[in-house]
C-alpha cells in the first residue's frame, strides 16, 4: 500500500516537471526556437490543433523561424494563430511558407520575461507540494482506517518529503537555467 502511493505520487510529480519543461520552452528567449510556436493552437477544419502537428518548424537562423504547412490551405489560419497568439511576433507569409523573425530583446523585455519564469517556477513548486499533500492524505486514511501502522505512515510521510525536495529542486534547476537563459543573451 505504502509502495503504491508512493509511485502513485512520484509519477504525478515527474509528470508535473516534465509539463513545465514545456512551459519554459515556450518562454522566448531572442533566439529562435520551436518550442515558441509548436503548441500554438491553429483553427484545422473545426479543429483546435497544435502547429507541430499541422506543419514542419525549422529554424534556418538563430534569429528566424519558419513554418511550412503540409496543407496549404491552412496557411491564412496559421497566420491568424500566431497573430491572436501572445509570442510577440507577425508572421511574414509567401502564399507557400510563413517566416518569423525573433526580435533582439529588450533590457525591460528580459526582465519582465525572468518575472514570469519565477512565477512559473513557483507554480511548479505548488504543484508538486499539493501531490505532496494528496500522498499525505491518503497515508492519514490508511492509518485511520488501520491499513498501516503508525511506524509504517511516518517512514511514509518521510519518503514523500524526500522526495518532493528532490522534485522541488529540480524545477527549480530548471527554473535558474531559463532565467540564466534569458540574462546572457
Amino acid at each position: 500500500m505504502l509502495e503504491e502511493v508512493y509511485n502513485d505520487a512520484k509519477s504525478r510529480m515527474k509528470d508535473t516537471i516534465e509539463h513545465y519543461q514545456r512551459q519554459f520552452a515556450t518562454v522566448r528567449t531572442g533566439r529562435a526556437s520551436p518550442g515558441i510556436v509548436e503548441n500554438i493552437r491553429v483553427d484545422y477544419y473545426g479543429t483546435p490543433t497544435p502547429l507541430k502537428q499541422i506543419a514542419k518548424i525549422a529554424i534556418p537562423e538563430p534569429s528566424l523561424i519558419v513554418i511550412q504547412p503540409w496543407d496549404n490551405t491552412a496557411l491564412p489560419n496559421i497566420e491568424r494563430a500566431i497573430q491572436t497568439s501572445d509570442i510577440g511576433m507577425m508572421p511574414n507569409s509567401d502564399g507557400k511558407i510563413i517566416r518569423l523573425s525573433v526580435p533582439i530583446l529588450t533590457e525591460e523585455r528580459r526582465k519582465d520575461l525572468v518575472k514570469m519564469v519565477k512565477k512559473m517556477t513557483e507554480e511548479g513548486r505548488i504543484a508538486i507540494r499539493n501531490i505532496r499533500r494528496d500522498a499525505n492524505d491518503t497515508l492519514k486514511s490508511f492509518l485511520k482506517d488501520k491499513e498501516l501502522s503508525e511506524d509504517e505512515t511516518h517512514e511514509g510521510y518521510d519518503r514523500i518529503q524526500k522526495m518532493t525536495d528532490d522534485f522541488i529542486s529540480k524545477i527549480d534547476e530548471l527554473g535558474s537555467a531559463k532565467e540564466d537563459e534569458l540574462m546572457e543573451i
